[in-house]
């Protein structure tokens, strides 16, 4: 039902039961308040900046005014009586006349257009803040806008401003008194209380609260199996005499239904089966919305497709049915990409990938990616690099399931040992939830490596398993919500005959302080331990160090741990154990500008258990982010407050995304 039918009824100040419905003009300013959305003037589109791969860039004021035909300059002044400062703020934040009265609109026309506008939309909010006896009465160049209407002009001077007078007034604020919600029709049902929907006597009736609660009763018979629920009809009663307001809300709830059969369109190289397989949506249960949605997410995620869309039928069948469409729109199979980073301690990082995304009609992905690293920081030995070649497979279990192959090579430098390597991974993984995953999986590696201890040849065999709650609002810049995974890898060496158990976890957690998310409290923890081996015989790259961008900021890479006297001087061995933790206080200054307090502690151990021998090592600093469509560009300066042989005395660093 269209909101523009809603009719809001005043009773005369003598309670009278005669009642009369307001006319078109005030229906349409409700519909503006139920939609919550500002009716403004069209104006000519505004010019950009500098724009790159869609992200504008140093935008000025000056960027958002195009030239318009015939502009028409005016002076606009709001005053309101009756109301309070938050009301006045209102008011002024959703009138076109008064936002945009620096950008001039085209003629007579456009000012009466804006005008006409803010008659409605004021008297809208007005209405949201349950003030149903206010008026508002706008005059250009001392014109009411009724006689400008009826007339086409008004007086002004080419190249002076035309003065805007808008003046509100408020009128007392309304509250609710009886509340009720009907069945529409003959029809019946469940039990639904006005209460529960936030209809309650004696509370402000903002027009913003009755429509938030119809669309709450639609929500509820919908979750309830019924589809089709709709809202009817509203009755809105305004008695002046004692100022409340009545509300009646006709509702009908429209027959229940179960799952009927799901077809698919719009798949070109997809198997449609496969589509209804990972949507999952099971056939003779009962319809609810939170299923569809869940199918759209599956589909969604799979990542072969640039829209989904899941289409009900108009009515259900004879045997209370609901057939479904799931229209889809794949995307191109094959894609390349690549990315750079760089840190001062590190040096300069390249990568690059080439994927195909379907590659048997079945969102069969293989993947070839490799990248290369400490480009600036050392010669050509002292390279860094991976290769890998990764073939995935949704749905290799069943819906919600994914199995992956890993065949790589690498080769690592950092300041504590070298390492060169081939290895091979097997992965299963199951959503048990949206927020909760398991992966199971064994991997496979043969290293030749060299640090302070010798030189030494490893083939390392394991068998994994990995838990993932994760409920972040957004995984490149979260706000809200926590990330916990714990590992548990037992593993033997086949070259040195050493058995051993690594152990790792992890948790995040995130923190809006105010509504506006312009503060963010950030901390993480991580902690691990390789039980049953001594040092010696676990190879140098597995063992735990601290250090470096994604651990304790400021120190050089892998750069704190144990360390052993050698002929070269102390030099570091890693740990057995090891904890970290980080906190961040993200701070946006604009909506594109961002800076972040931070402090890091960390440190490893030489025994399974960390004992805090060692004191922790604390970095701290100061970043900055700059805020794009895509995620935050991330800055960061730090300092390591107690540095060690081969760490900096400062560190900087820069990529995408939050530190963590």
């Amino acid at each position: 039902m269209s909101v523009s039918d809603m009719a809001l009824r005043h009773q005369d100040h003598c309670g009278k039961e005669q009642v009369r419905q307001v006319t078109a003009r005030v229906s349409r300013a409700v519909l503006i308040a139920s939609l919550t959305l500002a009716l403004q003037t069209p104006d000519i589109p505004s010019a950009s900046a500098f724009e790159l791969f869609g992200m504008k860039f140093f935008e000025s004021d000056a960027d958002e005014t195009a030239d318009v035909p015939d502009p028409l300059p005016y002076e606009a002044t709001l005053t309101l009586t009756g109301g309070n400062e938050d009301l006045q703020d209102l008011l002024e934040s959703h009138s076109t006349l008064v936002s945009k009265q620096k950008t001039p609109p085209s003629g007579e026309p456009g000012l009466t257009s804006r005008a006409l506008s803010d008659q409605e939309q004021l008297l809208a909010r007005l209405y949201s803040a349950a003030r149903y006896g206010g008026t508002v009465e706008i005059t250009i160049a001392g014109r009411p806008l009724s006689q400008v209407l009826d007339t086409g002009t008004f007086p002004h001077r080419d190249g002076m401003p035309v003065p805007v007078t808008i003046r509100v007034s408020a009128g007392p604020p309304f509250t609710f008194d009886q509340t009720r919600i009907v069945a529409s029709g003959d029809a019946q049902l469940p039990q639904l209380d006005a209460v529960t929907f936030g209809l309650i006597k004696g509370a402000p009736a903002s027009s913003d609260t009755i429509l938030d609660a119809e669309g709450a009763i639609v929500d509820t018979l919908k979750r309830l199996g019924h589809p089709f629920a709709s809202v009817t009809g509203r009755d809105i009663v305004a008695d002046h005499a004692n100022n409340t307001v009545d509300v009646t809300l006709n509702i009908s709830a429209g027959m229940e239904a179960v799952f009927g059969t799901v077809s698919v369109s719009g798949t070109r190289k997809t198997a449609p089966d496969f589509v209804i397989q990972q949507a999952n949506i099971p056939v003779g249960s009962r319809y609810t919305p939170e299923t569809l949605r869940k199918a759209e997410k599956n589909l969604r995620d799979l990542g072969i497709f640039s829209s989904v869309r899941i289409v009900e039928a108009e009515r259900v069948d004879g045997d209370g049915h609901l057939p479904l469409t799931i229209e889809v729109s794949e995307r191109k199979r094959s894609v390349i990409g690549g990315g750079a980073t760089w840190s001062s301690t590190e040096g300069v990082g390249l990568e690059a990938y080439w994927r195909h995304r379907n590659l048997f009609g079945r969102a069969e992905q293989l993947s070839i990616e490799g990248s290369i690293g400490r480009l600036t920081n050392g010669g050509l030995d002292e390279l860094e690099y991976n290769t890998a070649i990764t073939f995935t497979k949704p749905g290799a279990f069943g819906p919600a399931t994914s199995f992956s192959a890993t065949l790589g090579a690498r080769q690592e430098n950092p300041e504590t040992y070298q390492s060169r390597a081939v290895y091979g991974k097997l992965q299963g993984s199951k959503d048990l939830s949206e927020t909760l995953k398991v992966s199971l999986g064994s991997e496979m590696s043969f290293a030749r490596e060299e640090d302070a201890l010798g030189t030494g040849n490893y083939a390392l065999f394991g068998i994994f398993g990995q838990v993932s709650w994760d409920t972040r609002d957004n995984i490149l810049d979260p706000t809200k919500g926590f990330r916990i995974t714990g590992k548990l890898e037992p593993a033997y060496d086949i070259e040195t005959g050493g058995i051993m158990t690594f152990v790792k976890a992890d948790a995040a957690a995130y923190r809006a302080v105010d509504e506006a998310k312009r503060l963010v409290l950030a901390g993480r923890v991580g902690a691990g331990s390789i039980v049953g081996a001594s040092l010696s015989d676990i190879q140098p790259s597995r063992r735990y160090y601290v250090g470096g961008g994604g651990s304790v900021r400021g120190y050089a890479y892998r750069n704190v741990g144990p360390r052993v006297n050698t002929a070269n001087g102390v030099e570091v061995i890693g740990g057995l154990s090891y904890v970290e933790a980080s906190a961040e206080a993200r701070i946006k200054v604009t909506d594109t500008i961002g800076v972040v307090p931070f402090i890091d502690v960390g440190a490893a151990y030489a025994d399974e258990i960390p004992d805090f021998s060692e004191p922790l090592k604390i970095g701290t600093g100061l970043g900055l982010r700059y805020y794009t469509p895509i995620g935050p560009l991330r800055f960061d300066v730090a300092v390591p407050l107690d540095p060690g042989p081969d760490d900096p005395s400062f560190a900087l660093y820069l990529g995408l995304s939050q530190a963590f």
